[in-house]
């Protein structure tokens, strides 16, 4: 077994998930990845913003209806790094280093690969795509050129998640808070700049998403190459060893493939949306933004319930596993209740950042008061995806998530909403997905368990 290098003395960011008080540290690591997650919704909030109130209606729409097709688009790549999170957290904790660094450089290679070709997807069939789903003429050309520069960052943009992926396995969730939060700003004030200086309108806002994507990828380039641990990046270690390529590929495919198939059913209610008209789509968006900041802090409980699950089961320690989904199920709601129910509270408020149009307020808070007030159903049911990938579960979560979130709402969609065919019967779906789902998933999950059980020996 390769032994991990000697650190050098000084401050360390990592974490020892595999010992000591489990709450405090869950806590402690949950916290820097949701001000991440809230940072870097910040960069599409600063889009929306800076064109809602500065190129028009028709630009907000189309910054707002392309988030569904990015989804669709970098999920595959987004679930591999979970794979990639995964390896890295269970060799972590079984003290795997050789396997450690191979993961890491394979990962990173997938990154950059993926990268570029997704420029190449973006640019040629963003077009096709947002006529697919019925995007309205006056807003088609603002939102594709909005995705073709867009997509040109893509490389960055996945270099920065994996390697973002990759430390957040041993532990250290504070540096990439510190990236983002120096790209984030840059992204801001490159947005007054590029629109209302330079009048660039939708080109403006992507380009300057663009620019500070590389930033924050640069940030964590130099971080990885500059650790003193065992998943240092090397550039001339930098290749795909075939073993880590297929067990990235065993448990990020299912999860990419969940989160595509998911932005399909997105796209599909987006289509719907998009049948109501530019106004409702304008505050669909603005909703839907307000949104992505609750879903992003419930999502680091998810991410929390991954990382820790994953290096206490490497290190054999079963109790812990438990308690680690309950504290996480616990904090997940509690997030999900406070800020949920606080922006239908601030609603009207908020959604005036992006618009003072009040008939896009008033579609604003017809999704929001459906899909706010119930979002922590939707944090339990990721919680337990967490739980389930961390034990090395990829397929069962993506099949049951597949069938009781995706498919629900497909069939909800060309059967309710068909014959009542209002936002609010569209909106519905949502919650009753989520219970559906985390429920199905509680199931597997002590099932598993219990299989996990009778055939491994803990270590506790």
């Amino acid at each position: 077994m390769m032994e991990q290098p000697a650190k050098k003395s000084g401050k360390t960011y990592e974490m020892d998930m595999c010992n000591g008080p489990l709450f405090p540290k869950i806590v402690a690591f949950a916290v820097p990845l949701i001000l991440s997650g809230i940072l870097q919704l910040l960069f599409n909030a600063a889009d929306i913003i800076v064109v809602g109130h500065f190129a028009g209606r028709e630009s907000l729409a189309a910054v707002g209806s392309t988030t569904a097709l990015i989804n669709l688009m970098i999920n595959v790549f987004v679930g591999l790094s979970i794979g990639a999170n995964v390896l890295v957290a269970q060799y972590s904790g079984a003290q795997k280093w050789k396997d450690l660094e191979e993961t890491v450089h394979t990962a990173m290679m997938i990154a950059l690969a993926g990268g570029i070709l997704l420029i190449f997807v973006g640019v040629f069939f963003s077009g096709p795509m947002l006529s697919l789903m019925g995007t309205p003429d006056d807003v088609l050309p603002l939102a594709a050129l909005y995705l073709k520069i867009y997509f040109i960052g893509m490389p960055a943009t996945l270099t920065y998640n994996f390697g973002a992926a990759i430390l957040r396995a041993v532990g250290d969730t504070r540096r990439p808070l510190y990236f983002l939060l120096f790209a984030g700003a840059v992204n801001v004030v490159l947005n007054l700049v590029f629109v209302i200086g330079f009048s660039m309108g939708v080109a403006g806002v992507a380009t300057a998403t663009v620019v500070s994507e590389c930033i924050s990828a640069v940030l964590i380039v130099r971080c990885l190459a500059g650790s003193d641990s065992a998943y240092r990046l090397c550039r001339e270690k930098l290749h795909l060893t075939e073993s880590k390529v297929k067990l990235i590929m065993k448990i990020g495919l299912p999860a990419g493939f969940q989160g595509a198939i998911f932005s399909v059913s997105n796209v599909l209610i987006q289509s719907s949306i998009n049948s109501f008209g530019s106004i409702a789509m304008a505050g669909s968006t603005a909703s839907a933004n307000v949104e992505g900041f609750v879903y992003n802090a419930m999502n680091a409980v998810y991410q929390t319930a991954l990382s820790f699950t994953s290096q206490n089961y490497g290190a054999g320690k079963m109790k812990r596993v438990t308690k680690i989904l309950l504290y996480c199920l616990g904090l997940v709601v509690m997030v999900g209740v406070v800020m949920g129910g606080g922006a239908v509270l601030f609603g009207p408020k908020l959604l005036q950042i992006y618009s003072s149009d009040p008939e896009v307020i008033s579609y604003g808070m017809m999704r929001m008061r459906i899909i706010n007030g119930s979002y922590f159903l939707c944090g339990i049911m990721d919680t337990m995806v967490g739980g389930l990938r961390g034990l090395g579960y990829s397929v069962v979560p993506m099949l049951v998530s597949l069938t009781g979130a995706c498919l629900f709402r497909v069939v909800w969609i060309f059967s309710v909403f068909a014959m009542h065919r209002t936002l609010t019967t569209l909106y519905i779906s949502y919650p009753v997905s989520w219970i559906i789902t985390f429920t199905a998933h509680i199931i597997c999950y002590i099932v598993i368990r219990k299989r996990l059980a009778a055939r491994r020996k803990p270590r506790d």
